[in-house]
């Protein structure tokens, strides 16, 4: 039987692993082609998944280590999704910004372009869905991450 803070993990991971697909779904399908920010973001859900899944099955001390870390992506995630929203947004070209230099600096965007390609400019990306622009809704699912993150952190073993 799992305890709340390894179903916590578990469903910080699904949650994470989700949002890639909705990302993929909404690039292959509908067309909404990402920037440089987009794919960071996917970065830190895909990192967060594994980190939270993988630590989620061993012992406590571990766990807590899956929620402190899935604390701080969150975090981070929050931060870019935000930086996306204020500011990449505004720019004609997300190009030598952090984010465009930490993913071609990766090389994941050559490795696997499908995944981590970059197709549009940052404020080509600023595109709303029911109304609210895409990084908000990121950063407000960052957000439920970290606080679901702090639950399995201050959880009991």
């Amino acid at each position: 039987m799992m305890s709340t803070s390894q179903r916590t993990l578990v469903l910080i991971a699904v949650l994470a692993f989700g949002a890639v697909c909705i990302a993929l779904v909404s690039q292959y399908v509908f067309g909404l082609q990402p920037c440089a920010w987009c794919v960071l973001q996917r970065l830190i859900y895909i990192v967060i998944g594994i980190v939270c899944l993988v630590l989620a099955f061993l012992g406590p001390v571990l766990r807590r280590l899956g929620a402190l870390l899935g604390l701080g992506l969150a975090l981070c995630g929050v931060w870019a999704a935000y930086y996306q929203y204020t500011v990449a947004s505004q720019l004609l070209s997300c190009s030598q910004t952090f984010a465009d230099k930490f993913i071609a600096g990766s090389g994941l965007d050559g490795a696997l372009p499908s995944v981590f390609g970059i197709y549009a400019t940052c404020m080509d990306a600023a595109v709303k869905v029911l109304g609210v622009e895409y990084a908000v809704w990121s950063l407000a699912l960052f957000a439920i991450l970290a606080l679901l993150s702090l639950r399995a952190l201050l959880r009991r073993a």
